[in-house]
């Protein structure tokens, strides 16, 4: 069972929207999973039709501060195969709550260890949606994850972002957690009329090289509508652009499990 984290420090670059039809296209697809909103705004929740107005301790946060298990807060969504673990803003007070413990950057991968034991992980893979920033939740993420998919936006100063981020990944990985690998980079927001989102793409994989996932996510209005109705856009309009797209990076993504050997 793969643990993979979705993350950018920049917001507005398409985390949630990868998370949310990355999960949709896998369950389409008979696999199994749990997505887990660690971003306060909770946008992946309300993404999928549920509430971030929860009670805390039905959530994210509920487990993070010991009042419940992981068990105790999955929640159905309405799509098969799918299950989320919501959140909402009293997420963001953890960072205060455990300033005073010095393992907190472990509190999720502990947890999760625990509730794997438990259930013998009855998915394939947890999703996790991180908030934009590189902040206490986000560090809880990188430590529990196996991988990361970095959704990058083709535009001015994109690239920039990602070397900060690359820096931070790397010093988990001498720190907290050996085993992270960056999976892929994922371009999103491409327009193929504008010259910059071809110079970002091409910078990228000049860069990065085999790490750019070969399918680009285009700028499209089914896909910024689509949470608006609590659903992925792979089934709030299977035809679009965006969920072709997304259909195509499932593909891509589940075809890369056995070359995952490489690091970046």
């Amino acid at each position: 069972m793969q643990v993979i984290s979705v993350i950018n420090q920049k917001g507005g670059v398409g985390k949630t929207t990868t998370v949310i039809n990355l999960a949709a296209g896998l369950a389409q697809q008979e696999k199994k999973v749990l997505i887990i909103d660690l971003d306060p705004q909770g946008n992946a929740t309300t993404g999928l039709g549920l509430s971030n107005l929860d009670s805390s301790s039905e959530t994210i946060y509920g487990v993070l501060n010991g009042t419940r298990s992981i068990l105790e807060v999955i929640k159905k969504t309405e799509f098969k195969n799918l299950d989320i673990i919501t959140s909402n803003v009293d997420l963001s007070g953890l960072e205060l709550e455990t300033a005073d413990d010095s393992e907190r950057a472990f509190l999720l991968k502990v947890k999760l260890a625990s509730y794997l034991n438990d259930s013998k992980g009855s998915y394939d893979y947890i999703l996790i949606d991180c908030p934009p920033s590189l902040s206490l939740l986000t560090v809880m993420a990188l430590v529990s994850s196996h991988s990361l998919v970095v959704p990058l936006q083709t535009e001015f100063f994109a690239l920039e972002g990602l070397t900060q981020l690359i820096k931070t990944i790397e010093r988990i990985k001498s720190n907290l957690n050996p085993e992270l690998k960056i999976r892929g980079i994922l371009l999103t927001m491409y327009d193929k009329r504008n010259k910059l989102s071809s110079q970002v793409e091409k910078e990228a994989r000049d860069h990065f090289n085999e790490k750019v996932y070969l399918t680009v996510i285009p700028r499209n209005v089914r896909l910024s509508e689509a949470p608006s109705h609590g659903m992925p856009v792979l089934v709030y309009d299977k035809a679009c652009p965006g969920s072709k797209s997304y259909f195509s990076f499932t593909d891509e993504f589940i075809n890369q499990e056995q070359k995952l050997g490489s690091t970046l």
